[in-house]
This record gives C-alpha cells, sequence and structure tokens, in this order.
C-alpha cells in the first residue's frame, strides 16, 4: 500500500487493488490533477481546505465514472445532479471505493469555539489499515496501522493530537493538516509529536507529494 501526502489534509491511497483521493480542497493547488488521476473521491466534511467543490463538481460532470462519498451535509445535494455518482455516507457504514475497502467512522468536528456550531464530519478507515479522522481526534475504536494526524488549525492543539495518537496507538502516524504552518511550526510540531513520553511513535513530516510505503 502507497500513501500519498498531497497539500494540507489531501492524501491518495493506492494499492494493486485500486486507488482513492481523500479530501481534495482549495488548498491543493494541484486539486483537478489529482481528481483526474483517480475514480474515487471520500470527503470528510464541508470545509473547503477539505472539498474544492469547483474542481469535483467539473471532474463529476467531465468524468461519469468519477464515484465521490461524503456527509450528507457536503454531497445531499450532488447526488440528486449526479445519480449513481455520488453517495452520502454516515458512521458505521461499510464500502468499496476505488477498489479499495472502507470503514466510515466518526461523527462530529472537533470544537472551533463553544460558540460556533460543531459540523458533521466522518473518518474512512481505508484498507482496514489507514486512518484518516477529518478534522476530528476521535478514536475510531478499531485498530489502526497508520493513523493521519491534524496538526495545525483553528480546531487544533497538538496537546490533543499527542492524546489522539495515544488513543489509537498506531504502529505508524504521519502528519497532515498542516498548511498553516511555516517551516518553523512544522519542526515545532514534528520535536513534539517525536516518539518519546508522549507519543509512542514518531508522528512522521511528510512533505506534499511523497509517498510513504506500506
Amino acid at each position: 500500500m502507497l500513501v500519498t501526502k498531497h497539500a494540507h489534509a489531501c492524501v491518495a491511497i493506492s494499492t494493486d487493488e485500486g486507488h482513492l483521493l481523500i479530501d481534495p480542497g482549495v488548498y491543493a493547488p494541484d486539486a483537478a490533477a489529482l481528481l483526474a488521476a483517480t475514480s474515487a473521491v471520500l470527503l470528510t466534511h464541508e470545509h473547503p481546505d477539505h472539498v474544492h467543490a469547483e474542481a469535483i463538481l467539473a471532474d463529476l460532470e467531465a468524468r461519469p465514472a468519477l464515484r465521490v462519498w461524503g456527509p450528507a451535509a457536503v454531497v445531499g445535494e450532488w447526488v440528486e445532479r449526479f445519480p449513481g455518482q455520488v453517495t452520502v455516507v454516515a458512521p458505521g457504514d461499510a464500502f468499496e471505493a476505488g477498489g479499495l475497502s472502507v470503514a466510515v467512522n466518526g461523527g462530529l468536528h472537533a470544537v472551533i469555539h463553544p460558540d460556533l456550531p460543531r459540523f458533521v464530519n466522518v473518518g474512512y478507515l481505508v484498507g482496514g489499515r489507514v486512518f484518516h479522522p477529518g478534522d476530528s481526534y476521535e478514536a475510531p475504536g478499531v485498530e489502526v496501522e497508520v493513523l493521519l494526524v491534524p496538526v495545525s488549525g483553528p480546531w487544533a492543539k497538538l496537546g490533543e493530537a499527542a492524546d489522539f495518537v495515544r488513543a489509537v496507538a498506531p504502529a505508524r502516524a504521519v502528519q497532515i493538516h498542516d498548511a498553516m504552518l511555516s517551516e518553523i511550526g512544522i519542526a515545532s510540531a514534528t520535536r513534539f509529536l517525536s516518539a518519546g513520553p508522549l507519543v509512542p511513535v514518531d508522528v512522521e513530516h511528510v512533505a506534499p507529494g511523497e509517498t510513504v510505503e506500506l
């Protein structure tokens, strides 16, 4: 299995059996090219840094073979326009996307501020191995080999990221959701989330476009 980290929270996962793309958002300058290279897209929640709606809708229009899955808050209005191409998902669902098994977890976006509503957010366990949580530190309650760990954002806190890694206890962890960090910020997050008293494994920094082989 290959896990390719793209800009911010966008990740591609591929095996000999297939390929899918998670959360191609507006922070990914190559979102259109990434969409063109896959047949399956998973969306965790409605925020534009995770959903490049214009690019996704254009690709759905141009390529009838493209399939998209996401919560109703994201794709609900797309289902009627693209019947058979777009599917609404919720926690507890399981399906195959791009030749890979997918299980849906989660439920709610992490708290940004008590005065703001909490958005629907799902996480995806792909191939029974890699977990993408979207914008949440909610442990999926299942065994995870590779955990994708958000490290920045209006809602994110490194102490909570460390607790997330401890709760999931993966064999390997990779940083995502990092577009808001400078080089100094990335280095700081990497030091804080290095294996030691806080976390059991290094939470690896992977540059956009780089691939981790499992």
